[in-house]
C-alpha cells in the first residue's frame, strides 16, 4: 500500500512507541507513590492523545492507563472490540520498574 493506505491504518509499532515515550516521560525512574498516581495516569493519557492527534490520521482514540504498585497481587485485564479489522486497531503496552506496573491501552477507531 502507498501513503494513502498508511494514513488510514492503525500502525501498532507507531502507537507502541508513543505509549512507551509517554510512560517514560511521565513516570520514568520514579518509585511508586500513591499520592502521584492520579497525576501520572492523567499525564500519560494526555501525552498519548496529544502525540496520536499529531499523526493527523482519521481516527477516534480511546486511551486507558492503569498503574499498580508491585506488591505480589495479581492483575488480569481483558478487552474485546467489535470493529473493522482492516482499519481499526489496538495496542497495549505493559511497562514496569522496581516498584510498579503501568499498563496503557490505545484503541483507534477509523472515522
Amino acid at each position: 500500500m502507498g501513503d494513502l493506505g498508511e494514513e488510514s491504518q492503525f500502525v501498532v509499532d507507531e502507537v507502541s512507541a508513543i505509549i512507551k515515550q509517554a510512560i517514560e516521560d511521565a513516570i520514568g525512574g520514579n518509585a511508586y507513590q500513591q499520592s502521584k498516581v492520579n497525576q501520572w495516569t492523567s499525564t500519560v493519557v494526555v501525552s498519548c492523545l496529544t502525540a496520536l492527534t499529531k499523526l493527523e490520521k482519521s481516527f477516534k482514540y480511546i486511551v486507558t492507563c492503569t498503574i499498580m504498585q508491585k506488591n505480589g497481587a495479581g492483575l488480569h485485564t481483558s478487552s474485546s472490540c467489535y470493529w473493522d479489522n482492516a482499519t481499526d486497531g489496538s495496542c497495549t503496552v505493559r511497562w514496569e520498574n522496581k516498584t510498579m506496573y503501568c499498563i496503557v491501552s490505545v484503541f483507534g477507531l477509523a472515522i
